[in-house]
């Protein structure tokens, strides 16, 4: 017999992460989704979200999400990328099963799209690189609970430029149907002082489509810098909807993981 991938790749860290449990999970998500501050009215194409516990990063995660909500009919595919944390892989990896599991339930892969981008040469697919990967997982308990219903296409992000990161994402950019969800943290393990100025100057190179960060001010700086080259392409405004680390919510001040949530949106066609 032989050992075939399995078609559902299970959740890996529910019961770490966020809680394992459905109704514990739901709950944790509404409360954190209705502590929000208002949308801007402009409507996401793509949005910048951190991936730690929720507990640490949560209520951050969820000003970039509670928004979502209003296009909850609209949106129908996800592109989510986020760094690969346990796997080291070149390129961009898809993974060959057909469905994501969370304790919310199953979210089918778009089969289709990800057999477009297969041909690209940056593009690989390893199961390894996806099967124990926290960044892309925490985004899809937000995603299942303010969407109602869409298909994923999830890549795991290793060694790339930023430039292959962006024709990736230009051959899945899509109309309004289609929403891109990089998953990042800022700086990692500062003290809290010295973590809120690095983390403000990035903010400020992000919401500028600076495509030029480095690893040390975020964490999943490859998929954030091909976003930014695509966003400028596609003239994206880019706004930053909130800004904090560990040490605002769960954690000790002496170091900290900074994280920051960001929207970006089409200009208005007749903006004055």
């Amino acid at each position: 017999m032989t050992h075939s991938t399995p078609q559902i790749r299970p959740a890996a860290v529910a019961g770490m992460f966020y809680p394992g449990s459905s109704s514990a999970l739901a709950r944790d998500l509404q409360q954190m989704l209705s502590h929000t501050p208002p949308a801007s009215g402009l409507r996401p194409k793509a949005i910048i979200a951190p991936h730690a516990g929720y507990v640490y990063s949560g209520p951050v995660a969820a000003s970039v999400y509670a928004p979502l909500a209003d296009l909850r009919e609209s949106i129908r595919r996800v592109i989510l990328l986020g760094p690969t944390h346990r796997v080291a892989v070149d390129g961009l990896a898809l993974p060959s099963s057909r469905a994501f599991a969370t304790p919310l339930g199953v979210v089918q892969l778009d089969q289709e799209a990800m057999a477009s981008i297969e041909p690209l040469p940056q593009v690989i697919v390893s199961d390894a690189a996806h099967a124990l990967e926290h960044s892309l997982e925490v985004q899809l308990p937000f995603l299942q609970t303010v969407l109602s219903g869409f298909t994923l296409l999830p890549l795991a992000v290793g060694r790339a430029s930023a430039a292959e990161v962006a024709e990736v994402l230009e051959c899945l950019w899509g109309g309004d149907e289609t929403l891109i969800v990089i998953s990042s943290d800022l700086s990692h393990y500062l003290p809290y002082a010295l973590a809120r100025e690095t983390d403000s100057n990035t903010a400020r190179h992000i919401v500028a489509l600076d495509a030029h960060l480095d690893h040390q001010q975020a964490c999943g700086a490859t998929p954030v810098n091909g976003l930014l080259l695509a966003a400028r392409r596609h003239g994206l405004r880019a706004q930053l909807l909130d800004l904090r680390n560990s040490g605002d919510t769960a954690g000790d001040r002496s170091r900290v993981v900074g994280y920051g949530a960001f929207s970006f949106s089409a200009e208005p066609e007749h903006a004055h």
